[in-house]
């Protein structure tokens, strides 16, 4: 595999946890409110909304692309779904604050 190749896979995965992240959160606003599920902490419903939507999505693009889907792709989906979830719920800021903590500061 050469190194353009490598990229452009990457740049798609990328893309696909950002997609995914802001649908995470979107669906979650849109729905956090309903009389069953208000009772529920947001986490929670983002979690399970993550969890549903992206082997979810998965399934679809495989259709889509006339993919043969195989249990290790789902599963994979499955383990990404807890990445979109961090990310869905602001976890660049939770990493861009230890950033900040521990990076190196010159003295003056």
């Amino acid at each position: 595999m050469n190194m353009e190749l490598m990229v452009q896979y990457i740049t798609y995965g990328l893309m696909a946890l950002g997609v995914l992240s802001f649908l995470v959160a979107v669906i979650v606003q849109v729905i956090k409110e309903l009389p069953r599920l208000n009772k529920i902490p947001t986490s929670v419903v983002a979690l399970v909304v993550s969890v549903v939507l992206c082997p979810l999505a998965v399934i679809i693009a495989c259709q889509y692309y006339k993919i043969v889907i195989v249990w290790y792709y789902v599963f994979a989906a499955f383990l990404a779904a807890f990445v979109v979830y961090v990310i869905a719920t602001g976890g660049w800021e939770k990493a861009a604050e230890i950033w900040s903590r521990t990076k190196y500061k010159k003295n003056k």
